[in-house]
Parts: structure tokens; C-alpha cells; sequence
């Protein structure tokens, strides 16, 4: 009897087959569920309450999914795949997740069936070369793309506003935006409306001392100081001992410690610079000398980037090639807040959003609106073209396939027929979000573009079809790649067979909890 060979650690969880395809294609639909209601300008939010009892409320497609806690192997492929798509595009990403999950549900039944997985691989991506749509080039339409991708997203009431707003930061800085210098700053209170974009840098006051209301609020053309230097008296440090015998030795140390921290604020005040910013504290003797010699200081703070200076750590350099230039610096109310605006850098290519609204979750929304909606003005800008949205290119693509696949015999032409079938998930379910009549609506989509209606989607505002690209419903060719993206996680997922997972089965559960440092609780009857 031959000896068996032992490969893996015992218990170990262990499936394959068949049986793992379908478990990884029920999984990726269960995520796809989560997202599914959230398509479209008619699409809704998500609460979702975490570990900590943090709400978060979102209909992004890359949020939702990180949200979640998912275990499963494969579905937690489906979740990277979104945050690269987020990451790299920055929209389109419940649109992503839903066609991946359509693509396994319409091979599902060949899964079953026996069919071989590298057959359906092959098909995909020889569906995936046809999938391109035409583009129209118009830069013009550059707001109406903004427009477009609100819809769907919390500031959906102001969208025109937003897009304005977003438009205007990208066009600003005369070069491609970058997403490290666009600052986004939350001011709870008042209405969205009363949001407003600064040609700058703008930071909340921080702590300061009696002093600092004497100090100038507005300056034009000041030099501005970065500091990474501490401008206040230290504390004694503990245990530490100073022996001295006559008062002239203690006056002496004490003399020499005001001298240390007169001799830095006379430095910083013949630099010339009037405007110092500190990331270590500036105390108050330091507030007030400044205050007496027309000079603004603020201490800890962070946001010092986009102010054009370079950053230093002593004050004995100082010269005007490391300071920074700002053609304006104020300081403005804003709710209950005072926030420092330094505008016009003609090296520092920067721009702040200063947002506000009611509620807190509302503004972290559309905090992840507006960056979906720069990233689109980004692309846009690169691309200079754009698409119609509202489900027209999936429609489009569809009917390209469908008529291509009816061309070749074999197994091929079913499995395109499915890849063409899954790509009407996408107009389907924003009727169904909508309350239309997704079947109905579907078939006349489908006579228009069998007739050559290639921008014709689905209307949301009048309950039917129209010509998106007329109505100004426009997206940009990178958005409409998603096939490309879910195709290809679609066979990734496809190609999985087997999985295995090592279990530790002589331990319960309960006992997995450690002190801290890798060691498990002992046990009761093991203690002597």
C-alpha cells in the first residue's frame, strides 16, 4: 500500500473545482448587490456604520465596497478593482462593479454546464478589442461632464454650482490640476451655496495667545516665513538641576535663555519677512513681539504647502531666495470659524475648496463628489473629448457585439452574445432605480440604435429615451473603459478554481485573542 504524501498543514480548508468557480461568482455578486441601488442620477445612499460606530453615508462605488468588511478571496479582488478604478479615473466605479458582476451571472450557466474557463477567457477579451465607442471631440463641454457625473452623487440639487466651482479650480493654475496642491477645507454650517474656491492656500486659525489680535489681518505682497522652529520659552525639563551661589550666576542663566529666543525673533523680523508660519509653537512673547512690529505669526500648523517658500529649520539663513510671495494674505470669517487666505503665488500653482453644510456626513459626501468631479476635469482636459452618457455607449456596444457574434460559429458566438447581453445592465438598472419600466424602455433603445441612434440613453427626467449627447448628458471616453476593467476582473475570477486556506483547527476561536504581543490568553485548566 503506497504511503500518502502529506503536502498541506492539517485542516486546512480546501475546495476546488467547479463548485469554487460558482462560489466565487455568487460572491462577486453579493458585492455587486451592495452597490446595485446606487446607480444613476435616481440612485440611493448607503449608511454605514463601521467598528468604531463612525456613520458614513455614500453612493460612491469604491467607498461602499471599503467599507465593508469582506473576507471572501475573490470578492475582495472585486474590491481592489474598484479602488484602482477610483484611484486611476476617479468615477464610474458602481458601473465597473455591476458589469463585472453581470459578466459572471451570464456565464454562469456555461460555468455549470462544464464549460472550459480559457474558453470564456478567450471570448471576453476577443469581446473586449471590438468594445470601443466613437468619440466627439468638444472641450467646450467640459462643465456639462462634471454636470453629468454629480448626478448621481449627493450635491446633486447644486450640481451646476459644484460644477462652476470645480471648472473654475481646474482651469486656475493655467497648468494640468494636480490633486496634492487642491486643498478641500469643511466649514460646518450654512448651505451648500455658500461654498466658495480660493485662488490659494487657506487654513484655519489656530490657538494664539492676547497678542495676536493686534497683529495685521491683510497684507499685499508680504514675504512669508516657513519655520520649522519653536519661538516660545521652554519648560525645565524633569529631574534637571542648575547649581548656582550668587544671584548675578541665576540672572546670568535666566538672561541667556531670553537672549536665545530675542536673538530668533530679531532674525525672522530683519528677513523682512511679515507673515511667519511655524509647525512648532509660537508662545506669547513671540506673538506680541511680532504684534508690536507689524508682523502675522500663526504656530502649529500643517498647511504650509503652496505658499512658494521653502521650509527651514533654523533662522540663522534666512534670506529672501527661501521665503515665500503672496500677492494678498487675509483673514476671513467664516461660520464659526477664522480662516487665514494666502491668494495670488506666482510660483505656487495652488487652490482651496472651503465647503459647507449641515451636517457632517453630508460634507465628507461631497468632499468624495468633488474629487470624482476633478478627477473627470482632469482627464477631460488630457482626453479634449467627450461621450454621451445615460447607458448610450453601453447600448451602442451591445448592438456592435450582438451583430458581430451572429457572424461567427461555435461556442464564441454564445459567449459574446452574453458579454453583449451583460453590458444592458447598466442603462436597466438605472431605470429600475428610477422607477421605469426597464423592459419597455430597453426595447426602444434598442430599435433606436438598430435604426443608428448612437447617443440615444435613457431619460431620467422625462421617463424615456433621448439623444444624450443633445441634452448635454456627457461623459468622457476613460469612464466608458469600465468594460474593459470588468471584463478582465471577470476573468481573473473566471480563472480561479481552487482555493485553500489554512485552518489552526486545535484552537477554538475564543482562544485566537492575544495580550497584545502575539501570545494567546492561557487557558483556565492550564494554569498550575
Amino acid at each position: 500500500m503506497p504511503t500518502p504524501v502529506i503536502l498541506l498543514k492539517e485542516g486546512t480548508d480546501s475546495s476546488q473545482g467547479i463548485p469554487q468557480l460558482v462560489s466565487n461568482i455568487s460572491a462577486c455578486q453579493e458585492i455587486a448587490e451592495a452597490v446595485r441601488t446606487t446607480l444613476g442620477p435616481r440612485g440611493m445612499d448607503k449608511l454605514i456604520v463601521d467598528g468604531r460606530g463612525r456613520a458614513t453615508i455614500s453612493n460612491d462605488g469604491a467607498t461602499i465596497p471599503k467599507l465593508l468588511d469582506v473576507v471572501h478571496p475573490a470578492a475582495k479582488t472585486l474590491v481592489d478593482i474598484a479602488k484602482s478604478q477610483d484611484a486611476g479615473v476617479g468615477d464610474d466605479t458602481s458601473s465597473m462593479t455591476l458589469l463585472d458582476a453581470e459578466f459572471l451571472k451570464q456565464v454562469r450557466p456555461y460555468v455549470e454546464e462544464g464549460l472550459r474557463p480559457q474558453i470564456i477567457i478567450r471570448a471576453f477579451r476577443t469581446a473586449t478589442q471590438l468594445a470601443k465607442a466613437d468619440e466627439v471631440e468638444q472641450r467646450k463641454l467640459l462643465e456639462k461632464c462634471v454636470v453629468t457625473a454629480l448626478s448621481s452623487k449627493l450635491p446633486s440639487q447644486q450640481k451646476a454650482f459644484s460644477a462652476k466651482m470645480v471648472v473654475d479650480a481646474a482651469m486656475m493654475p493655467g497648468d494640468l490640476l494636480q490633486l496634492k496642491m487642491t486643498g478641500i477645507k469643511k466649514v460646518q454650517g450654512g448651505a451648500l451655496e455658500d461654498s466658495q474656491l480660493a485662488a490659494g492656500v487657506a487654513f484655519k486659525k489656530t490657538f494664539s495667545y492676547a497678542g495676536f489680535e493686534m497683529q495685521p489681518k491683510e497684507y499685499h505682497n508680504p514675504m512669508i516665513a516657513l519655520l520649522n522652529v519653536e519661538l516660545e520659552l521652554k519648560a525645565e525639563k524633569d529631574s534637571a538641576e542648575v547649581r548656582v551661589y550668587t544671584v548675578e550666576d541665576y540672572q546670568a542663566i535666566a538672561d541667556a535663555e531670553w537672549n536665545v529666543l530675542y536673538d530668533k525673533l530679531e532674525r525672522i523680523h530683519h528677513s523682512g519677512a511679515k507673515v511667519v508660519l511655524s509647525k512648532l509653537p509660537i508662545g506669547d512673547v513671540a506673538t506680541q513681539y511680532f504684534a508690536d512690529r507689524g508682523v502675522f505669526c500663526a504656530g502649529s500648523e500643517e498647511d504650509r504647502d503652496g505658499c512658494g517658500g521653502s521650509i527651514q529649520t533654523g533662522v540663522n539663513a534666512l534670506s529672501t531666495d527661501v521665503l515665500g510671495r503672496r500677492q494678498v494674505f487675509g483673514e476671513t470669517q467664516i461660520g464659526g470659524e477664522r480662516y487665514n487666505f494666502f491668494t495670488g503665488c506666482p510660483k505656487a500653482k495652488t487652490c482651496t475648496f472651503i465647503l459647507r453644510g449641515g451636517a457632517e456626513q453630508f460634507m465628507e459626501g461631497t468632499e468624495r463628489s468633488l474629487h470624482d468631479a476633478i478627477m473627470i476635469v482632469r482627464r477631460a482636459i488630457k482626453n479634449v473629448s467627450v461621450v454621451a452618457g445615460g447607458g448610450a455607449v453601453q447600448m451602442e456596444l451591445s448592438k456592435c457585439l450582438r451583430d458581430y457574434s451572429r457572424t461567427i460559429p461555435g461556442k464564441q458566438q454564445l459567449l459574446i452574445g452574453a458579454y453583449a447581453k451583460a453590458l444592458e445592465i447598466i442603462p436597466r438598472q438605472m431605470c429600475d432605480n428610477a422607477g421605469f419600466d426597464a423592459t419597455n424602455t430597453l426595447n426602444k433603445l434598442r430599435a433606436r440604435h438598430a435604426q443608428g441612434g448612437a447617443w440615444h440613453g435613457v431619460d431620467i427626467n422625462n421617463e424615456g429615451i433621448a439623444d444624450n449627447f443633445q441634452a448635454f448628458v456627457c461623459d468622457q471616453p476613460m469612464l466608458d473603459q469600465s468594460p474593459t476593467a470588468a471584463s478582465e476582473a471577470a476573468c481573473l475570477i473566471v480563472s480561479i478554481d481552487e482555493h485553500k486556506n489554512p485552518l489552526d483547527c486545535g484552537r477554538s476561536p475564543s482562544s485566537w485573542r492575544g495580550r497584545g504581543r502575539g501570545r494567546p490568553f492561557p487557558h483556565p485548566e492550564n494554569k498550575p
